[in-house]
C-alpha cells in the first residue's frame, strides 16, 4: 500500500476526550471513530490490526482442536427465559421487540443458544468431546462506556464452549484452553496472567481471568511477582494429553494471582513480602467451567455407554478481540506513539522516502516495495510528498516495527537505513539486505 492512496486520517492534537493512552493513539492514529457512545466505526488501520488478531485466535482454537461457526447476534427471549437469565442478567443487556412483538435480545453471550443447538443435534456420548467457537459482535449496554475500545458497548468477541461427557473431560478442557490462551497472547506480544476470578453472571466454581498488567487497568490485581518470569514460549503440547495439559495449568496458576474480587488477604501474606505485587490489570480473556447448569436446563442430555441419559458438563470461554487491540497499546507504546509488536503490526514495516520526485530515490523505493510484496509482506510505502520530519512522526505515530528510510545521500553508498521502533537504533545496509533482514525477523511468525 502507497501512503499517497492510503485512507489514513491522522489527528494532530491528542483529542480531549480520550482519557488513557490506547483511546487517544487509536483516535490519532486514525484506526477508530466515534460512531455515538462506545460505539466505534474501524478504520483501514484499525481494521487491519483487528483481522491480525482475530487471526491468530482462530489459528490457536483450531490447532487445539476447537471448531469455528457463527452464531446470530440477535437471541430469542425465551431461551434466556429457560436458563433463568433473562431478568437476572441486567440492564446491560439490550432487550428489543421486531415487527411482530416478539422478545429478543441483542446477545451478551451465547451459552443458551449453543446449549439449545447442541441440544438439538447431540444425542450420544460418540459425538464428544465437542469444542465450538465463534467470533461475532456482543452488545453490552455499560451505563458509562469509557476509555475507547477498552469499554465499549460493542465489541467483537471470541466465545468458545465445550460439551463434555464427564467433570472430568470437562475441566481437561478447561486446561486445554488454558494453553491456547497463552499462546495466543504470546503471539500478540502480551504477557497475560491468569488470575483466579469471579465467575459473574456466567457461573461456575471454577474460573480464571486472563490480565495484561497497565497501570490504566480496570481491575486491582493481587500476584507473586514469580508469575512474571513464565513463559510458555515455543514448546509444543499434545492437547489430548490431559497429563501435559494440567501440568501447565499448574505451572501457571500454582502462583498466588488473584482479581480484587476474590483476593484473600491472609493468603496472600504466605507470598514472600519481596515477591508480593500489587497493581492494575486490563482483562483479556476469561475462561469458565459450570458443569451441568445450563445443559440441565436447556435439555441437553446425552446417552451414555450404560445408556443412561446424563445431562452434558459444560465451560465457556472468551477473548476480547477488539479489546485486544487497546491493551497492546497500553502495553506497547512511547511518547511518539504505538509501537506494535511483529505479530499484530497492520504492515510489516514502512518505507520511508526522503526525496519524493528525485529519480533514483523512487526507484530504490519501488524495487523494495516490489521485491518485499513479492515475498509476501505487506509494506506502507509513504510516498506523499512531505518533509522528512513529518513521515518520522507518522510512522512513530502509527507504530510500524520496522522502517526503511532511502534517500540520495544513503543511495550514493549503496545503502538504506533500517530502524527499530522499539529501539530507535538505525543500520546501513544494502537494499538486498534490507529485505533479508525484514524476511528474517518475520520468519515463523
Amino acid at each position: 500500500m502507497r501512503l499517497s492512496r492510503y485512507f489514513l486520517p491522522i489527528l494532530k492534537e491528542n483529542p480531549a476526550d480520550a482519557q488513557i493512552v490506547s483511546h487517544r493513539l487509536m483516535l490519532r492514529a486514525g484506526m477508530i471513530k466515534q460512531s455515538s457512545a462506545g460505539i466505534y466505526s474501524w478504520l483501514p488501520l484499525g481494521f487491519k490490526v483487528l483481522r491480525k488478531i482475530e487471526n491468530i485466535v482462530h489459528e490457536e482454537q483450531q490447532r487445539a482442536g476447537h471448531i469455528p461457526m457463527l452464531m446470530p447476534t440477535l437471541q430469542s427471549a425465551d431461551l434466556w427465559r429457560k436458563s433463568g437469565r433473562y431478568d437476572a442478567y441486567g440492564p446491560e443487556m439490550l432487550r428489543i421487540k421486531d415487527r411482530h412483538d416478539r422478545e429478543m435480545l441483542y446477545g451478551p453471550t451465547n451459552e443458551e443458544l449453543i446449549t439449545d443447538m447442541v441440544a438439538n443435534f447431540v444425542g450420544s456420548y460418540k459425538s464428544l468431546p465437542l469444542t465450538l467457537y465463534h467470533i461475532q459482535w456482543k452488545f453490552r449496554d455499560e451505563v458509562r462506556p469509557r476509555f475507547g475500545v477498552m469499554r465499549g458497548r460493542e465489541f467483537l468477541m471470541k466465545d468458545g464452549y465445550n460439551f463434555d461427557l464427564t467433570k472430568e473431560d470437562a475441566l481437561h478442557a478447561y486446561n486445554r484452553h488454558l494453553v491456547t490462551y497463552l499462546r495466543t497472547y504470546e503471539r500478540m506480544g502480551l504477557q497475560a496472567i491468569p488470575m483466579r476470578a469471579d465467575s459473574g453472571p456466567i457461573g461456575g466454581d471454577y474460573t480464571h481471568e486472563f490480565l495484561v498488567l497497565a497501570d490504566t487497568g480496570e481491575s486491582e490485581v493481587f500476584y507473586d511477582s514469580e508469575i512474571t518470569d513464565l513463559s510458555f514460549g515455543d514448546r509444543a503440547i499434545d492437547f489430548d494429553d490431559k497429563v501435559a495439559c494440567q501440568s501447565v495449568m499448574e505451572e501457571f496458576t500454582s502462583r498466588y494471582a488473584r482479581t480484587d474480587e476474590t483476593h484473600d488477604e491472609a493468603t496472600f501474606n504466605e507470598v514472600p513480602e519481596e515477591r508480593r505485587r500489587v497493581a492494575r490489570g486490563i482483562e483479556v480473556g476469561q475462561i469458565f467451567y459450570f458443569g451441568t447448569e445450563y445443559s440441565e436446563k436447556m435439555g441437553a442430555m446425552v446417552q451414555n455407554e450404560e445408556g443412561q441419559r446424563v445431562p452434558l458438563h459444560m465451560g465457556s470461554h472468551g477473548i476480547g478481540v477488539s479489546r485486544l487491540l487497546g491493551a497492546i497499546i497500553e502495553a506497547s507504546h512511547d511518547d511518539n506513539g504505538i509501537i506494535w509488536p511483529e505479530g499484530v503490526t497492520p504492515f510489516h514495516c514502512g518505507i520511508v522516502n526522503l526525496k519524493q520526485g528525485d529519480e533514483e530515490a523512487d526507484g530504490a523505493c519501488d524495487a523494495l516495495y516490489d521485491s518485499l510484496t513479492a515475498l509476501g509482506f505487506d509494506p506502507l510505502y509513504d510516498d506523499r510528498k512531505e518533509r522528512a520530519g513529518g513521515k518520522f512522526a507518522t510512522m512513530d505515530l502509527i507504530g510500524l516495527p520496522w522502517r526503511i528510510t532511502v534517500g540520495p545521500r544513503g543511495l550514493k553508498n549503496g545503502v538504506v537505513e533500517v530502524t527499530s521502533r522499539r529501539t530507535g537504533e538505525s543500520e546501513e545496509m544494502s537494499p538486498e539486505q534490507a529485505i533479508a533482514k525484514i524476511a528474517a525477523i518475520y520468519e515463523g511468525l
